[in-house]
């Protein structure tokens, strides 16, 4: 064999076992932890973005190594066309497989709103401003603007949307987490009207929501939320008020100080449920799961007063008689 054959084939090899030397560093550089300028690291991942941006953003995120390596994995993988966008975090110990694996999947680093059972929109509103990495509604949006802009044609916002806990991707609108609030209240109440008992005196879906609200602030912890929408169910089939605090607070609005008086009660007004007859013009609060299903299927009752005891239950009467001793006894502090 001639000389120059000999060291072609030898470069050759030499070149072959190079190669299989920087596969082999490659594959075990896959799997060993990478080096992170602090213990967590966060990146928000647009739509949109090639895999060498992703690559790139990691590296300036706090991932110590090279950007190429990343985008060469990226694509030597098969998958970089799968990479989700969306918000990411990942700690001490994660490998170049790893970190892949989790855009790939979607795994994402999700924050979590929660809205409660009671709450107005007022306080709905404040937890969306004080939420983190969520963006805030549009300045100066109005409560019909944001209705609107849900797709509902409803002007007040008050009581729409379903009391839970809502998980959330960072630097998403709050418009999309109220939107998923919204939708899920329409499919609760509608779910909870389709089962309301043939002699109902509510009309609609609505009404039913509004007194749901009612029900909601009404209910004690100790308190069948079905016996309390009984109350203010058969005042409505009689024509008799409902006469209920929590509406005339509604109606005080940033005046109310914690203290209802007695002029406040003679006050007419939209929400004074002792001056005026039926249900206030729109719901007062976020109704449970419990409090829809109860002005729908009440607890079978004759009671038209009810009274707190103070810990947390309340005592039903059927006249005013008996309602009043129970004031007596349990408010006033005068009766046996």
């Amino acid at each position: 064999m001639a000389k120059g054959t000999r060291w072609l084939l030898g470069a050759m090899g030499s070149l072959a076992l190079l190669a299989l030397l920087l596969a082999a560093a490659a594959w075990l550089w896959l799997d060993r932890p990478l080096t992170l300028t602090a213990p967590a690291v966060e990146l928000s991942i647009e739509p949109g973005s090639n895999p060498r941006e992703v690559a790139q953003a990691w590296v300036a995120a706090g991932v110590q190594t090279r950007a190429e390596w990343l985008y060469q994995w990226f694509r030597w993988s098969g998958q970089a066309r799968r990479i989700r966008a969306g918000s990411y975090e990942i700690e001490t110990g994660v490998t170049p497989r790893q970190l892949l694996d989790k855009m790939v999947q979607g795994d994402e680093t999700l924050e979590r709103l929660r809205l409660g059972e009671g709450w107005t929109f007022r306080q709905v509103r404040a937890a969306l401003e004080t939420a983190p990495h969520l963006k805030p509604l549009p300045a100066g949006m109005t409560e019909a603007q944001l209705m609107q802009a849900l797709g509902d044609s409803v002007s007040s916002a008050e009581g729409r949307f379903f009391p839970d806990t809502y998980a959330y991707s960072r630097g998403v609108s709050s418009l999309t987490v109220l939107r998923r609030a919204h939708a899920l209240m329409q499919r609760r109440l509608q779910d909870s009207w389709a089962l309301r008992t043939a002699d109902n005196p509510l009309k609609s879906p609505d009404q039913a929501l509004i007194l749901a609200s009612i029900v909601e602030k009404e209910t004690g912890p100790k308190d069948d939320p079905g016996l309390v929408a009984a109350v203010f169910l058969n005042r409505l089939r009689i024509g008799m008020p409902l006469q209920t605090d929590p509406t005339i607070i509604y109606g005080l609005g940033e005046a109310f100080d914690g203290n209802l008086r007695k002029r406040d009660l003679l006050a007419d007004g939209e929400y004074n449920t002792y001056t005026r007859p039926g249900l206030p013009p729109t719901p007062i609060a976020l109704p449970g799961m419990g409090s829809l299903r109860a002005v729908v299927q009440p607890t079978p009752s004759k009671a038209l007063y009810f009274v707190a005891r103070g810990d947390g239950s309340s005592v039903f009467s059927e006249n005013l008689a008996d309602h009043n001793r129970a004031v007596n006894r349990y408010q006033r502090k005068t009766g046996p």
